[in-house]
């Protein structure tokens, strides 16, 4: 358990880049380097959180946990994924709100961007050569990249999965359904499901005389919204603004702008924002709770929605499904390619960090948490 948590750790400290940077980066941490789980498996995950509410990328890793160490493990992975960048906004938070100022780091996160880039592509060759199996798998993912970067969306995204996996049904089942038994791997005491879940929560009851209402009141409205969020970090963002801004004043419109903007420079997903607000309205554990309540409620879904898949993935019909929704994945992981390589800067420098993270990569075999250091110390030299 300490070695996965300090996996995710690591992952959590270097994965620059948007939901899709942080996906690449676990599945060459999991499936690449350390052979944890296959390529298959990996995709299953990341087809499952697609259709689920929550950030993508954090839903991933839960799904990772799970299936390695039960309940326990998806708990440990997502705190390790989540720590790192929440202790960073909080500094950031802090600094901010006793300064009025946000640190300027703009030429070291340009040299992240081609380096994400490249990882992502990457992750995409890596999971492609085993999902795509034949022409029919090639164009389907094909015809999801080109749908993801023409229009892009959540309405698409979940179009093409569900499009993808009836093409799978049509094209790839079997004559006849196979029986077959629940997947092994799922430990015991699935039933504490809750109890461990909300252990994070148990944790902060000491000191809710702080400001008790305020922080029930916190952890309850970014719950409440975290059910809601289907599409990725972006799509919520009106979402977020209408509530914290309009409904409850808890933030005024340039400091919501700045919570964005942090969300944005630090390695996790960018609703780690949600700490900027949370620290404004209570402090600390303010920060604490908002965090809590926007990553619990969906982490717990998505356990839940697992714990099923690997129960009922071993039927013909939904082996059929899956192998139909898998290249669609890879397609939509290359259009991520595209959109992160379009915000990069046209500069010479950034053609060249992006050929030197593919180099690094496919031929030295270097993990990424090396790979983005280097990039932004480029970066602060080039630009």
């Amino acid at each position: 358990m300490w070695q996965l948590f300090t996996l995710f750790l690591r992952i959590g400290s270097t994965a620059f880049g948007g939901f899709m940077a942080l996906i690449a980066v676990v599945e060459n941490n999991v499936v690449e380097r350390r052979k944890l789980l296959t390529h298959e498996e990996m995709l299953d995950g990341v087809s499952l959180a697609t259709v689920l509410p929550g950030p993508v990328a954090v839903n991933t890793v839960a799904y990772v946990g799970h299936r390695l160490r039960g309940v326990p493990g998806a708990i440990v992975s997502t705190t390790g994924v989540i720590l790192p960048s929440f202790l960073l906004l909080l500094a950031l938070s802090a600094a901010y709100f006793t300064w009025g100022q946000l640190p300027v780091v703009s030429k070291l996160f340009m040299g992240f961007i081609p380096a994400v880039t490249a990882i992502i592509l990457v992750a995409a060759w890596n999971m492609g050569r085993k999902a795509i199996q034949g022409r029919i798998e090639a164009v389907i993912a094909l015809i999801a990249a080109v749908l993801m970067v023409w229009k892009g969306g959540f309405i698409v995204s979940l179009g093409i999965i569900l499009v993808s996996g009836l093409a799978g049904w049509l094209l790839f089942r079997a004559p006849a359904a196979e029986g077959g038994k629940p997947a092994d791997g799922v430990k015991k005491g699935e039933s504490r499901l809750l109890g461990v879940a909300l252990a994070p929560v148990a944790l902060t009851v000491p000191f809710w005389s702080v400001n008790g209402a305020m922080l029930l009141k916190l952890f309850m409205t970014f719950a409440g919204m975290s059910l809601f969020l289907f599409g990725g970090g972006y799509v919520f963002i009106p979402l977020i603004q209408n509530t914290v801004v309009v409904s409850n004043g808890w933030l005024t419109q340039q400091e919501f702008v700045d919570a964005i903007a942090m969300g944005q420079i630090t390695p996790g997903p960018i609703l780690i924002s949600a700490a900027f607000i949370g620290y404004k309205v209570a402090g600390f554990f303010g920060a604490l709770v908002a965090t809590i309540g926007i990553f619990m409620p969906p982490a717990l879904l998505m356990i839940a929605s697992s714990h099923a898949l690997s129960r009922i993935k071993k039927s013909a019909l939904i082996k059929a499904v899956l192998r139909g929704i898998r290249p669609a994945v890879i397609g939509m992981i290359v259009a991520a390619v595209v959109a992160v390589g379009m915000t990069a800067q046209q500069h010479w420098a950034s053609l060249l960090i992006f050929g030197l993270a593919l180099l690094a990569q496919l031929k030295f075999k270097l993990d990424v948490v090396w790979v983005i250091p280097v990039a932004g110390l480029l970066g602060l030299v080039c630009y």
